[in-house]
């Protein structure tokens, strides 16, 4: 996609102390050139086609339809993302040519070169396998990607695909994970406090903590439930700062054994907090006063979403609050944005099909029988976040490697640098989301934040 420049546009580059800044933020063609019409005519008058030239029997229609829907589909995605026009820039990429960027070591790939950008997809694939290799860190070379590249899961979801799925990612190895997410092992999005101050990885995960807690009013001896709690730092910090009653809940046997030992190192006694190894729909249908989802719900599917938050609601006093943090997409989406979901579909949250815009989260809550209290969008914050990981992956390299081997090193080298990005311009966000049951003797004005008005 050559970049373009509309007349009288302008783009001041930003410098924020915990932002990875962009260079080069050329806005990509999207839904708004994707037309519905154009494409349900192609899948079904192209086997209409096919049965009449070939004359083929009437039952044959449904057949082809179904048989040829998801290549049609392919190909016009395809032909748009390579053809639709930019646009709104308000940048000009440097102009340079492929072999400026990438160095291709199979000579199946020698095509690409000069102004012949390589696919996205074909280019991850070849730099995993080593048939090609980058001429520059990963992350410069991503904020360049629109000079040499141009962007051309599963949904049902039983207990043992997610088992499955979970444990093939997250029992790897706590060094494997530990290598980017430092020492809180916090697999989800800090939170900057100020975006003017350096802060780092571990202060970032420090607010977050804290934030959540206050967010939900947790108070001691509530009883606190965190489902899909990962190594289980937010259950331990509840109940060390809080004294709340908390428990875990987490699919993969590392975290499980991980996150007793951090409950223990926080001094906190396995009478006040417990991680427990279980699938969230096993979870005993007792009452908690208090409920965190951190970016665990996505792994639900969206099939399975209004039942996980019909169980939630179950689970939850009365009076009780539940927070929500999940990672979502934008509705106006643009090419990047699609290809860069399947890439995360298939190498890095196989399964986790349930990140939507927020419209279709919020709905979802209201459906089941929550109000919502608080929205907060916290792309940014990740943005942030993702890119201190990068960092110390970064810095792990040659230990990772030797252990995991060089595929899964650039694998999560192209994870987390291209993900910095995305987070940072919307492709992709986060929302923290404060809801409650929506009834009618619930006391809303004690959720309310202070205002202050000034008389004009």
């Amino acid at each position: 996609m050559a970049s373009s420049v509309k007349p009288g546009a302008t783009w001041k580059k930003t410098s924020y102390p915990n932002i990875k800044n962009p260079e080069y933020p050329c806005e990509s063609p999207g839904n708004e050139y994707f037309n519905n019409l154009h494409l349900a005519s192609a899948i079904f008058g192209i086997p209409l086609i096919i049965v009449s030239v070939l004359k083929l029997p009437l039952w044959s229609f449904p057949v082809l339809t179904l048989a040829l829907g998801l290549p049609i589909f392919a190909i016009y995605f395809v032909y748009g993302s390579a053809y639709a026009v930019p646009f709104n820039n308000r940048v000009q990429t440097p102009g340079k040519k492929v072999e400026d960027y990438l160095t291709i070591v199979d000579p199946a790939f020698k095509k690409y070169k000069g102004s012949n950008r390589i696919p996205m997809e074909t280019f991850f694939e070849a730099y995993f396998d080593g048939k090609i290799d980058i001429n520059m860190d990963a992350l410069e070379l991503l904020e360049h990607r629109f000079d040499w590249s141009w962007i051309p899961e599963t949904i049902w979801h039983s207990k043992k695909q997610d088992e499955d799925q979970v444990r093939d990612h997250y029992d790897r190895g706590d060094d494997f994970y530990a290598a980017f997410l430092g020492p809180r092992m916090i697999y989800t999005s800090g939170i900057m406090s100020d975006i003017n101050k350096k802060e780092t990885l571990e202060q970032l995960q420090d607010n977050k903590l804290a934030l959540v807690c206050e967010k939900v009013q947790l108070k001691k001896g509530e009883r606190h439930l965190d489902i899909g709690c990962g190594w289980g730092t937010l259950t331990a910090y509840a109940a060390k700062n809080y004294g709340t009653d908390s428990t875990g809940i987490t699919l993969g046997k590392n975290q499980t054994d991980f996150g007793n030992n951090r409950i223990k190192e926080y001094g906190v006694p396995a009478s006040q907090a417990r991680i427990k190894c279980m699938d969230y729909r096993d979870i005993p249908r007792e009452k908690w006063d208090k409920i965190t989802c951190l970016e665990m719900a996505e792994h639900v599917g969206i099939r399975k979403f209004n039942e996980f938050l019909l169980q939630v609601r179950d689970m939850l006093n009365d009076d009780g609050l539940f927070f929500l943090q999940i990672a979502g997409l934008r509705a106006t989406w643009q090419y990047e944005d699609f290809i860069w979901g399947l890439f995360m579909a298939k190498y890095v949250f196989p399964g986790a099909d349930a990140s939507m815009p927020l419209y279709w989260v919020i709905k979802q809550l209201e459906c089941a029988g929550f109000e919502v209290q608080q929205v907060d969008t916290i792309g940014v914050h990740y943005s942030a976040t993702i890119h201190q990981w990068y960092l110390n992956w970064m810095s792990n390299k040659d230990e990772i490697t030797a252990k995991y081997g060089k595929r899964w090193f650039r694998t999560w080298e192209i994870f987390l640098s291209w993900s910095t990005i995305i987070s940072r311009q919307g492709s992709a966000t986060c929302y923290q989301i404060v809801a409650h049951k929506n009834q009618n003797a619930f006391d809303r004005t004690g959720l309310q934040c202070s205002r202050r008005f000034t008389a004009a």
